[in-house]
């Protein structure tokens, strides 16, 4: 089957799932977006790896690359490889110090905090695209290229702060605060939001 490389395009709250978010992918070569529906927990873990961040503590997708590591294996890919009554299937592709090639199921949220901790290509077939894929037109508005909509096409729309929260009329010392407590207390998503205010003002 034809594999198709996919690059993460953002995270956004979805509308029809509270407390999820709609991790989208493009794909690299090509005009199409496939929009999958992941948790708050696991999408926060992908954003803070995107955005650069570093916990207190490590998650346990770091705990698992730092045990990778530790024991010389690596991840080479990840495999979206299915999509079963909404639920997309993937794997990883692991090669171990003696140049063995082992294949691991995963959920596709774990396998993508995974992928972009190891800076490892993800994939998917083109079967999958072409039933859950959504096409950009020359517009630039999006079609289903199936011949029917997934539930799990979510058009959302992207994370931001609260009018409370991002007021410009504070200061740097403030904003910097606000961010060590919103890393201390793990809400990445509002860390973010604010690491990008305090470099505006930079």
């Amino acid at each position: 089957m034809k594999k198709v490389e996919l690059e993460i395009a953002g995270l956004s709250y979805s509308h029809t799932q509270s407390g999820a978010y709609a991790l989208v992918f493009n794909e690299t070569k090509g005009n199409r977006r496939l929009p999958i529906i992941i948790g708050g927990t696991e999408a926060q873990a992908i954003a803070i790896e995107l955005e650069g961040m570093t916990p207190s503590r490590p998650l346990t997708h770091d705990l698992f690359k730092s045990f990778a590591e530790e024991f010389e294996f690596t991840i080479q890919e990840v495999i979206i490889y299915n999509l079963i009554e909404g639920i997309f299937f993937s794997k990883l592709i692991c090669r171990n110090k003696e140049g063995n090639t082992i294949e691991i199921d995963s959920r596709t949220s774990d396998a993508v905090a995974i992928a972009v901790r190891f800076a490892c290509p993800i994939f998917t077939y083109e079967f999958i695209l072409s039933s859950a894929g959504i096409i950009l037109d020359d517009e630039g508005e999006e079609e289903n290229s199936g011949e029917t909509k997934s539930n799990l096409e979510t058009e959302s729309s992207p994370i931001e702060l609260s009018e409370s929260d991002s007021v410009p009329q504070k200061s740097i010392e403030e904003l910097e605060k606000e961010l060590n407590e919103a890393i201390e207390a793990e809400d990445y998503e509002k860390a973010s939001q604010l690491r990008d205010q305090i470099n505006s003002r930079n």
